[in-house]
Order: structure tokens, then sequence, then C-alpha cells
């Protein structure tokens, strides 16, 4: 399986209600660091897993829905708690749909699937995969 990988950075604002979610229940910020891997098990024909370039471009198409945002306040999110989990899963799926689209271009359609990972600290990120 062959794997091309782009990165982004978003920032946003949130709170996690819930007690399981301690001091993060307060409103806060959080800076994520966004991995968006593209997988397949074969090169197209011109010996890529996807364009980088268009790769690269839908990740910050979708991470531009996020950024300086508080997701408190996001309809989409109503009732949602936005957990790193959550989040790598709802970019997981934006990004699935441009695929869908064609916005990553013809041969994108041979993708099998992507694992989107948000680090919240270089010690702490969660990772969502998904078959497309």
């Amino acid at each position: 399986m062959f794997t091309l990988t782009v990165r982004d950075r978003a920032m946003i604002a949130h709170s996690l209600p819930g007690a399981v979610f301690g001091p993060a229940q307060a409103l806060h910020g959080a800076t994520y660091v966004v991995e968006a891997g593209f997988r397949r098990a074969d090169l197209d024909p011109d010996g890529l897993v996807v364009d980088i370039g268009a790769a690269a471009r839908a990740l910050a198409a979708v991470l531009a829905r996020l950024t300086y945002r508080n997701l408190d306040d996001v309809e989409e999110f109503r009732g949602a708690t936005t957990t790193t989990e959550f989040l790598a899963r709802w970019i997981a799926d934006r990004l699935a749909d441009a695929v869908a689209a064609g916005e990553l271009g013809g041969h994108a359609a041979g993708l099998d699937g992507l694992v989107v990972t948000l680090r919240e600290s270089d010690v702490a990120w969660a990772s969502y995969e998904r078959v497309l």
C-alpha cells in the first residue's frame, strides 16, 4: 500500500461538555497539526498516489471551514462534542467528499482509503482511517 501525506494547521476554539473533560469544559483554543494520508494499492498511470498539490489544496479548503472559528458556534457541530477524534473523522469525511467530486483529479478515483491525524501536541494525537 502506498501513502502520500500532506500537512497543514487549524487553529480552533471550543469547549467540551461533561465532567470527563475536566478543565477542557471551559472555552479553550487548540492548534492542530493536521495530516491527511491518501492510500492506494498501486500507483496511478503517472506513478502517483494522488497529485500532491491537489491533496494540499483539498486539505486547506476543508481546514478553512474550521480555522479561527469557535466550533461551539458552528451550526453543523451543534449538539456534537468536538473532540480531536470527532474532528479527525469530520475532516476525513470532507476529504472523501472532495475525492468523490473529482477535486483531486481523475486518477484520485483509484484511491483505496485515507487517514487523517490531528496532533494536539508533540505527545498527544488522534487519527481516523476510512475506506474510499
